[in-house]
């Protein structure tokens, strides 16, 4: 039989761990996420501000941005993003895609055409860095790149605050789409 005090302790960890992650992925988020996937070809974060993305060009020298949350005219956040990139000279790609919806094999088809041609390095980004931006990476870092499936899989994981947990996480579409697309181009691991 288990104690009351062990059950009790048992649930404390559980909380403060749950606590720890929330506490990281909070931070990654407040940071902009950011990371660099391929040195010198592809970088992620979330949603940039002009700031940002004026020091992630000086420092990087990122030529392309593609924004993972698509047109959103009349939003400050987009305007801002647009009017940023035309400044510095740096292409600007729309590519819609939800964390909530899988991406279909054609989708991740016409994304690596577009990320191949781009001018590099890319900086991809959706709102929080972690869930559109992850599985891109892994498409980017598998497909373009050319690491292996492993290698690329980290893209999406807790590392970046990606949660991927069937029936709990919306954003494990993302996780299921890249399964569908091992599949897809023929790599199944």
């Amino acid at each position: 039989m288990v104690s009351k005090t062990w059950l009790q302790r048992l649930v404390m960890v559980f909380f403060i761990a749950l606590a720890g992650g929330g506490g990281y992925i909070g931070v990654l988020h407040l940071s902009g996420n950011f990371h660099t996937v391929i040195p010198g070809e592809l970088y992620r974060s979330a949603q940039p501000t002009p700031d940002q993305i004026e020091r992630y060009v000086k420092q990087y020298g990122i030529r392309t941005i593609v924004n993972l949350r698509g047109e959103n005219d009349n939003q400050a956040w987009y305007d801002d993003e647009i009017a940023a990139a035309r400044k510095l000279d740096i292409r600007h790609i729309n590519f819609r895609m939800s964390a909530y919806k899988q991406l279909t094999g054609p989708e991740a088809d016409k994304l690596v055409a577009l990320m191949k041609d781009a001018p590099k390095p890319i900086l991809i980004h959706c709102l929080s860095g972690a869930d559109r931006t992850g599985l891109v990476s892994v498409i980017y870092s598998n497909q373009v790149a050319g690491l292996p499936e492993h290698q690329a899989e980290r893209q999406l994981s807790i590392l970046f605050g990606h949660v991927g947990i069937p029936l709990i996480s919306a954003a494990y579409a993302m996780d299921e789409s890249w399964h569908q697309l091992e599949r897809h181009y023929g790599i199944e691991g």
